[in-house]
């Protein structure tokens, strides 16, 4: 209930549209980097300095405007830019939908190429997040276009999707990020089970890092941290194949441990006013996300799901209280 609760919440236009109003007030200041380039560069830097590369993500959400897609692929060019001009460690995360998956796929493919030729001059990654299963497909087929053009592209594989291997199987000899899955998908494609995500996260974790070119494994979970640090050691995988990844703002001592302890270590820097949909769906994520977030948030020990809840529904108060004024 708790996990369709955030997923709603996220998929909300109009609360999306008023959090853009109100800023980072609702707890996401501990997991977005700010609203600007500047303040993310900042926060960059800083991991930078503890040996923690990122993966920056420009938020966007909603996107079914060309004048928006363009917006945001110009957005996403000045990243790049800032990246480079403050030379520090850093590669692009995006979304297609931001970019016009939803208008037009050929519009969409443009922007997509601008933004990697612009990274590729840079010797810059690429990262083409994924999205619900309904963008599976022409995301898949982007990325097969472009890698044609670069090489300096990669994508996300999701493992609550029982095809998951096939994909990954397809894509073997490019950068990957595992990840366990963030939207809400039925069960006739997707495992429900928490068990059943995590042993398929670690099967495909397992089956890029003995087969695959680079492995950006991306969860917070120690538990399967451990295990793969196990696997690692086992099979003789050199640190130079794959990286841990984690979230800004979350688990902060456990990612620097892992840096400390000289793995590969990147954190996913989330920037923008466009914050909303993305905390909201981290919350849906997994219950620990909404323990985690609460304990960096709240100041006081009090209920963290009454804590997070309040503050999705005091955005939802706030945009009801706009409409009766009007």
């Amino acid at each position: 209930m708790l996990k369709d609760f955030f997923i709603g919440l996220s998929q909300n236009q109009l609360l999306n549209s008023t959090a853009k109003k109100y800023g980072l007030k609702m707890g996401a200041q501990s997991v977005v980097a700010g609203t600007n380039i500047e303040e993310a560069i900042k926060s960059i830097r800083e991991l930078n300095n503890h040996g923690i590369s990122c993966t920056v993500d420009n938020l966007g959400e909603f996107v079914y405007k060309k004048e928006e897609a363009a917006d945001a692929k110009e957005k996403i060019l000045n990243v790049i830019e800032a990246i480079h001009k403050n030379n520090v460690d850093a590669h692009i995360s995006l979304k297609p939908t931001q970019l016009g998956l939803d208008i037009d796929y050929d519009f969409c493919l443009s922007n997509l190429r601008e933004i990697v030729d612009k990274a590729n001059r840079y010797d810059m990654f690429v990262n083409i997040d994924m999205e619900d299963f309904t963008h599976l497909e022409p995301t898949f087929q982007i990325l097969d276009v472009l890698s044609m053009e670069y090489d300096n592209v990669g994508t996300v594989i999701q493992a609550y999707f029982h095809h998951a291997l096939e994909d990954l199987k397809k894509y073997e000899n490019f950068r990957i990020r595992i990840v366990k899955g963030a939207y809400k998908e039925s069960p006739e494609i997707a495992y429900q089970d928490k068990s059943e995500i995590d042993k398929n996260f670690i099967n495909l974790t397992e089956w890029h890092l003995l087969n695959g070119k680079f492995t950006s494994i991306a969860t917070h979970d120690h538990r399967i941290i451990n295990h793969i640090k196990e696997f690692v050691k086992k099979n003789n995988i050199p640190n130079d194949k794959f990286e841990f990844q984690m979230l800004y703002g979350f688990r902060k001592e456990l990612q620097l441990k892992l840096a400390s302890e000289g793995y590969n270590f990147c954190t996913y820097v989330p920037f923008g006013d466009d914050w909303y949909g993305y905390f909201m769906r981290r919350l849906a994520e997994r219950p620990q996300n909404v323990n985690l977030v609460a304990k960096q948030v709240f100041n006081k020990k009090t209920n963290t799901v009454i804590g997070v809840a309040a503050g999705a529904f005091l955005l939802g108060r706030m945009t009801t209280k706009k409409k009766k004024r009007k």
